[in-house]
């Protein structure tokens, strides 16, 4: 049921990515607009992760679970009748708080069942695999559908799937509380939430205008105020919706740092290269949809395999590996040109998936079991929602640094193509309305052709700026998790908690006292 409950988070976000050009030429989205559809859905995932997960603990997780799949069928009806942008960004927040109240309670299933932390590493294994799953066949799905009807139907397989485990989960699974008593901490979740939407939009204006935009500075100084206010309001809560004490083992905060890093590099590059192959390559969603495939289909097949390597090798060798052969595929691909061939690309996404599927699964396994055991679940959704700020902001940055880049390129772009002046004033007048999008709308009679190829050539660079920027971002993932994840390190204690003695480990058996607070 874990399988099945992230498989179902999890499939809109590729599904979407690839039909993003689809969704810009059907509603006329600008850049920014498009950023929105993606981060419309991080957004509540990464607000929310949290306090669902307090909600699972509180009320049960089978009951969270359950709502989790009921908003996720909500959402894609919303977003299947959609006939603005504005609509698909609310199908897309509706299906976020399904993601978000799913995504906890799979991985406290998880915990609930397999108590060891050495056993639950091949299970944390096959968990991930079901969410590469979910990421590799989402693209070909949606390719299959916008070739023969239009895109919103992307949307509809979501809601039988969504139906289905609703009613395999009541048969199959049995309710389950946190053993402790846990109270809704809604000062925490208000102040992370703010700082959270605050930062993202932030973000992601500054990308159509400047850092120095009022509503840009005004949005980034809420995130940073609130970011201060929701750690001090933590610190005092007597029932914390993320207990601070747990960045007290630094293998917890490796692994937040490296999944938020390595998940803003990686839905980042999945946004900007399904534009590039909608808008540069001008390839169908579905033949997008299989050169996504080399980089999601390693993952998945990697994830279980994953699981049984952590009995030999440490999960530092696993992680800063992958993440440093990640970081090598995307760097090879920063001189990809317009006319780059398949075959040119596959080897270079194949290594980008092959390093993420050796460093993901370890990642999660790393974050819940660094901790005590009656600690699991809250771990897992903080990993979770470390996992989300990267998602959210990946699309957000990237894009705005796609749109900065391929602007401030394109003048001399269109100069080299040989379209006089006045036409070019006629695309930089159109860009700085409606983004890049718009060149195409733009009469030029026999420019047209001309200046279409001078946008491509825009978009290459920005988007050589965005692989450079992402493969930089894994690299540094890969020396954090080397840094922090030190075995020295990793058998430090988390948090000091009453009768709980030393922070089960992979390599270290529950001790006594931990065993005794299992629920």
């Amino acid at each position: 049921m874990a399988c099945l409950g992230v498989f179902v988070g999890y499939f809109p976000v590729t599904t979407v990515s690839v039909s993003l050009p689809a969704i810009q030429q059907a509603l006329g989205a600008s850049t920014s607009d498009l950023a929105w559809v993606s981060d419309a859905f991080v957004l509540p995932v990464a607000a929310l992760i949290l306090t669902a997960g307090v909600f699972g603990d509180v009320h049960g997780r089978k009951k969270v679970f359950q709502a989790g799949l009921a908003f996720c069928v909500l959402g894609s009806a919303v977003a299947l009748t959609a006939q603005s942008i504005a609509q698909v960004w609310v199908g897309q927040a509706l299906l976020g708080v399904g993601a978000a109240a799913l995504l906890p309670m799979t991985l406290a299933l998880i915990s609930h069942a397999v108590p060891d932390p050495r056993e639950r590493g091949k299970y944390i294994g096959l968990w991930t695999t079901a969410m590469m799953g979910s990421l590799t066949v989402g693209p070909l799905i949606a390719g299959v559908i916008v070739e023969h009807v239009a895109w919103r139907w992307i949307y509809l397989l979501a809601i039988p799937l969504s139906l289905v485990t609703m009613v395999i989960a009541s048969v199959m699974l049995t309710e389950s509380k946190s053993p402790g008593k846990r109270t809704l901490d809604w000062p925490g979740q208000i102040t992370a939430a703010l700082a959270i939407v605050a930062l993202v939009y932030g973000v992601i204006e500054s990308g159509t205008g400047s850092f120095s935009d009022p509503q840009v500075v005004a949005a980034l100084a809420i995130a940073v105020a609130s970011g201060v206010a929701f750690v001090l309001v933590e610190r005092r809560s007597d029932s914390p919706m993320l207990d601070l004490s747990l960045f007290r083992s630094a293998s917890f905060t490796g692994a937040a740092l490296v999944v938020m890093i390595s998940f803003l590099a990686l839905i980042g590059f999945f946004f900007v290269l399904s534009l590039y192959l909608g808008m540069v390559q001008h390839l169908s969603t579905f033949e997008a949809g299989l050169r996504l495939l080399v980089i999601t289909l390693p993952p998945m097949i990697l994830g279980a395999l994953v699981g049984r390597l952590t009995r030999f090798l440490s999960a530092r060798v696993l992680i800063t590996g992958g993440l440093a052969v990640a970081a090598l595929g995307l760097l090879l691909l920063a001189d990809i040109g317009v006319a780059t061939s398949f075959g040119a690309l596959a080897w270079r996404l194949a290594l980008v998936g092959i390093g993420l599927g050796l460093a993901f699964p370890c990642i999660t396994a790393t974050a819940v079991s660094s901790v005590p055991f009656h600690q699991a679940g809250m771990a897992a959704a903080g990993n979770n929602a470390f996992r989300q700020i990267g998602g959210a902001l990946g699309p957000a940055i990237l894009g705005a640094l796609l749109t900065s880049r391929a602007v401030a390129t394109l003048p001399d772009h269109l100069a080299a193509s040989g379209v006089p002046q006045t036409a070019r004033s006629q695309v930089l007048n159109a860009v700085d309305a409606d983004g890049l999008g718009a060149v195409a709308t733009v009469p030029l009679r026999g420019h047209t052709g001309p200046a279409l190829q001078a946008l491509s050539q825009s978009f290459v660079d920005g988007l050589h700026l965005c692989l450079v920027v992402s493969g930089g971002l894994l690299a540094c993932g890969a020396v954090v998790a080397a840094w922090l994840l030190r075995p020295a390190l990793s058998q430090q204690p988390a948090a000091p908690v009453a009768a709980a003695g030393r922070a089960p480990t992979r390599s270290q058996p529950l001790t006594n006292a931990t065993a005794a607070e299992r629920p």
